[in-house]
């Protein structure tokens, strides 16, 4: 069918309906948040963050890929060098939406429910982009950036705004090893969220970003 169509999208909305009510009524989805803003400096393809504003105290390094071709970015470019007198900042954060959703949805695959389980995981997943997506704003806001955001929801999906968002998994920052950093300078568990050892995030429905100030600071391969 055409997704543009108007009855379909109407369809799907009774549908998504449907879904927010019972995970609302079941208090299935528990929004979560934890985030931090972090004194930074770069070393080349180094991001070394600090735990004070005099940098003294390194907690942790992230090493980013540099492109091949130009224009031969990488993420630690969009931050002050070690050597520069004025002081920078990134910001982290990881959103959830709990444990239970991922308790529920397994509940359902394992009873063949599988439409069942395909349109809460769907719901579940969707949601906690919603909140990162949330969440991202927020930050554009205490960072006094957000009147550069585009007009329209399709314009920030175009990243028409300031403040470039990173997940780790994808060319720019390919080493899901670093979403174990940043739970653990987020101190995350405290909303229930963990790392297994392949270094994914638990809740499923969970999702963690480094975000950086700069105006060039775009999607970009690596």
């Amino acid at each position: 069918e055409n997704e543009n169509d108007k009855d379909f999208k109407d369809r799907v909305r009774i549908i998504l309906r449907e879904e927010l009510d019972f995970a609302i009524s079941n208090q299935i989805l528990t929004p979560m948040v934890a985030w931090g803003y972090f004194s930074v400096r770069s070393k080349e393809n180094t991001l070394i963050v600090y735990g004070d504003e005099g940098n003294t105290q390194e907690i942790t390094r992230f090493e980013f890929p540099r492109q091949k071709e130009e224009p031969y970015l990488c993420i630690a470019d969009f931050f002050r060098d070690v050597d520069s007198a004025e002081n920078d900042y990134a910001s982290f954060f990881v959103v959830t939406m709990g444990k239970k959703v991922s308790e529920e949805t397994q509940k359902l695959f394992t009873a063949n429910r599988y439409n069942d389980y395909v349109r809460l995981h769907g719901l579940g997943v969707e949601m906690a982009e919603a909140l990162a997506e949330y969440w991202h704003f927020r930050i554009r806001q205490d960072w006094g950036y957000v009147d550069e955001d585009g007009p329209s929801l399709t314009g920030l999906f175009r990243q028409k705004y300031r403040g470039g968002r990173y997940s780790f998994g994808y060319p720019a920052c390919p080493d899901l090893e670093d979403n174990a950093k940043v739970v653990e300078i987020l101190n995350a568990e405290k909303i229930d969220v963990t790392v297994s050892e392949g270094f994914q995030l638990h809740p499923e429905q969970t999702t963690l970003a480094i975000v950086c100030h700069h105006p060039k600071a775009k999607y970009f391969v690596a």
